[in-house]
């Protein structure tokens, strides 16, 4: 194609392998005015030099369920585009030489197999029987799972871009992309070196470019390169062609056959990250320098693995960069800023086998208006805007990169580009013994030690180091009172004439309520699924606050952002002006009353009232709610006067056996107690019925 369009149904952004699997599956479904722009030639940003290995098990049964699709897509594409892809089904191995990571791979096993996927515990033996190349000596055993493959990336995308334009998708190379213009929080234009055209849609799979690409129009996609090791050996006599995939991710190293040779691949625990000051604007088919000492550790580990190794010549040390995102998930779907504009990158080193799936999920998402199943662990919104910050993206990579083959502990915490969000409260938190984790930025106390203890997790698949602690903190809110710092929850504040309309248009409880009143509810969409679960009080006749999870802050500030259109109201984000003490627990009212002059017994303080409660000086607005099944109150502090309250209530906790709590300990108490919490127990593809929520909907509404 040589001649630009002056308009199309859906402009996509970059033309690896995610660009071309968006534009296969917008045409697949009858969307084919599709225009696709590469900078230079497709795939040369990071697609061609990817390894190609096609795994199917991931984190979730969503997330699976789009990996196993990719592999059928694959096994059927060379036949419908003809177009040779390379693609075989040699199933993948992966190893164990310790009991901890075993179980691990057992547990997966186990976890693939309620997931519909064909998974093997297999013995050193049958690795052996597997693999002839392992030494098996030193191992405990491993899984094989037999529907795994791999394939060709370049041959890959190429097919996926002849499906495409079989069915009228437009493909143009060496345009480059300069701006993206929009009105009304909408994507109105694409423009480019060689024209401007106007679309529906834009798409962004812009690979380690995504990120320059979201800037162009406002959008926030935290993300950055990092260099990504492998060598290839001279050719190797009698090496067999059907070979598995393996994998040992304790050495860090992964292996497959590739034309009679081996390639052995790194994800090493400390990465370095590149393109700090810029990716340059003419890189294409690329490599990066050698960097023999970065990997010769692991390359010892793979010549231990592997001792055919040590006879056979390296015919390719590569180095090229692939793009990590700050919690080794990708992105996908609407960005919170423009509807219409698309995200789907940041692909962690998984993209060859993540792409079938992205791309049908994202043009189904384009065609339906919303998610075909629940997406939100990969979901674009969850990022924060603090993650836009160069140096926080650089420290993140060093460590983002390895956790693919990291140990997946139960409570595993990050420990880079930490802390970023603190609550007031923070130094005081840790001189009284807080073990810190974090969410959407935030250093949350999880548990406390005790005196001597050692203040860091021991992780384990059993009883962790933290659990007695949490189980004490647990029994003081149960029988006494524990004090939670619920700091990082979100706050939204809605004023104005249309506040109520607004509100009510998108609660499934009414929150058309006397001032004071606060209101468990769900936001929900027009499926009638979960979009929010969240509290509303309404503080005067047109003046509502809103609290949710820190987690959904970014998702549900969008969503309010959504509802208020074309009304006359003014919103809020005001979570960095309020710090919040959780005073929970049977002794939590006589704790309270000691230090406020406001009545606080049942009749006069009713379960749901928020009431103006002075403490040492401070006017906080006390909610009694509580999400851990006891008596208490949410004390909502204005966040410089966070302190003194906090130091009130520990002058007098002695007394009514107050203990801090953290929020392991809140987890298994709400559990306990039966209360949901959105992205575990209930999501946008429950409604509330589904989840158990029938109380809190209001059927006269």
């Amino acid at each position: 194609m040589t001649e630009l369009p002056q308009q199309a149904q859906v402009v996509i952004i970059g033309g690896g392998v995610i660009g071309c699997s968006v534009a296969y599956h917008l045409t697949q479904i009858g969307w084919t005015d599709v225009v696709l722009l590469e900078r230079k030639k497709l795939t040369s940003g990071t697609t061609w030099h990817a390894a190609g290995l096609v795994g199917q098990l991931r984190a979730t049964y969503n997330l699976t369920r789009l990996a196993q699709y990719t592999t059928e897509l694959y096994a059927s594409l060379e036949q419908e585009t003809g177009q040779s892809t390379g693609f075989r089904q040699n199933g993948s191995l992966a190893i164990a030489s310790d009991k901890e990571r075993f179980e691990e791979f057992v547990r997966g096993a186990s976890m693939a197999s309620c997931f519909g996927l064909e998974a093997q515990v297999v013995s050193p033996t049958e690795v052996r029987s597997l693999h002839p190349l392992v030494e098996t000596d030193d191992l405990v055993g491993g899984v094989f799972l037999p529907k795994d493959g791999q394939t060709n990336p370049t041959d890959t995308a190429q097919a996926l871009a002849r499906g495409a334009r079989n069915r009228g998708a437009r493909v143009f190379e060496d345009t480059r992309v300069t701006a993206i213009e929009t009105k009304d929080r909408r994507v109105t234009s694409v423009r480019t070196d060689a024209g401007t055209i106007s679309c529906e849609v834009a798409v962004n799979c812009a690979g380690m470019w995504a990120r320059e690409v979201g800037q162009l129009c406002g959008v926030n996609i935290p993300l950055h390169a990092a260099e990504h090791f492998y060598v290839v050996t001279e050719p190797i006599n009698d090496l067999p062609a059907d070979l598995p995939v393996l994998r040992e991710p304790s050495a860090c190293n992964y292996y497959k056959e590739d034309a009679g040779k081996l390639l052995i691949g790194m994800f090493e625990p400390t990465a370095k990250p590149w393109g700090m000051a810029g990716i340059p604007s003419d890189f294409e088919f690329d490599t990066l320098p050698e960097d023999v000492a970065h990997i010769e550790p692991h390359l010892n580990l793979a010549i231990h693995r592997i001792p055919l190794l040590s006879d056979t010549g390296i015919k390719l040390f590569f180095n090229g960069p692939e793009s990590f995102t700050p919690d080794n998930r990708y992105y996908l779907g609407p960005s919170p800023e423009i509807d219409n504009f698309f995200v789907a990158a940041g692909f962690n080193s998984i993209g060859i086998q993540s792409a079938g799936g992205a791309g049908k999920v994202i043009a189904e998402w384009i065609d339906a208006g919303h998610a075909p199943m629940d997406l939100w662990d990969v979901d674009i919104r969850r990022v924060m805007p603090f993650q836009s910050n160069q140096k926080y993206l650089h420290d993140r990579t060093t460590e983002a990169l390895g956790l693919l083959y990291a140990m997946h502990w139960p409570y595993r915490q990050v420990e880079s580009a930490r802390p970023v969000r603190v609550s007031m409260l923070h130094d005081r938190l840790k001189d009284a013994g807080a073990c810190f984790g974090e969410v959407s930025g935030w250093e949350r106390p999880n548990w406390f030690a005790s005196k001597g203890q050692l203040r860091d997790y021991d992780y384990s698949y059993g009883k962790q180091n933290w659990h007695e602690n949490m189980r004490t903190e647990c029994e003081a809110v149960r029988t006494a009172v524990g004090l939670f710092d619920q700091s990082s929850f979100a706050k939204f504040s809605v004023r104005g004439p249309d506040a109520l309309t607004v509100l009510e248009q998108l609660s499934a409880n009414s929150v058309d309520v006397a001032a004071g009143k606060g209101v468990y509810t769900q936001w929900l969409n027009d499926r009638g699924g979960i979009e929010a679960d969240l509290t509303i009080t309404r503080l005067d006749e047109d003046d509502f606050f809103v609290v949710t999870s820190a987690a959904s802050q970014t998702r549900d500030w969008a969503w309010l952002q959504r509802g208020c259109r074309g009304h006359d109201v003014q919103i809020f984000d005001v979570t960095d002006d309020w710090s919040v003490l959780g005073v929970m627990g049977p002794h939590s009212r006589d704790l309270l009353q000691s230090l406020t002059q406001t009545d606080l017994s049942n009749e006069s303080f009713a379960f749901g009232t928020m009431k103006s409660v002075l403490i040492d000086n401070a006017a906080c607005r006390a909610l009694r709610m509580s999400y851990v099944g006891e008596l208490g109150w949410e004390l909502y502090i204005p966040a410089d006067q966070a302190e003194a309250v906090y130091r009130a209530i520990l002058a007098v906790g002695e007394t009514y056996g107050l203990r801090h709590a953290g929020f392991h300990a809140m987890n298994s108490l709400r559990l306990e107690a039966g209360y949901r919490h959105w992205g575990h127990d209930i999501s946008d593809e429950d409604t509330p019925l589904e989840g158990g929520l029938g109380f809190a909907i209001a059927w006269e509404k």
